[in-house]
């Protein structure tokens, strides 16, 4: 699953954000998946965590302008990916993402 969600700063002021709201959130976050696992390296973000009885992986890179996520599903979650690509939009809109 690859998604594009815009963001209305530079490169250094998305990354800035997205850390800030991973640590704001990291126990609502934890609360719903195990095992996660995040990394930084330069502008792009590893991340992989399990959830539901399913493993996801993936990368979040930050550009100017825009964040590029790519998500490896399982495949029963490739079913939904249309559903789960919306969530995502509409969950980034309301965090300012």
């Amino acid at each position: 699953m690859q998604i594009t969600l815009p963001h209305e700063g530079t490169q250094a002021d998305g990354i800035a954000h997205v850390k800030k709201l991973l640590e704001e959130n990291r126990a609502k976050i934890e609360e719903n998946v195990s095992n996660l696992k995040a990394e930084w390296q330069n502008e792009v973000l590893s991340f992989s965590f399990d959830t539901q009885g399913s493993h996801i992986e993936g990368t979040l890179t930050v550009l100017d302008k825009q964040y590029d996520l790519y998500a490896k599903l399982p495949l029963a979650l490739r079913l939904f990916e249309g559903t789960i690509e919306r969530m995502i939009a509409t969950e980034a809109k309301k965090m300012e993402l």
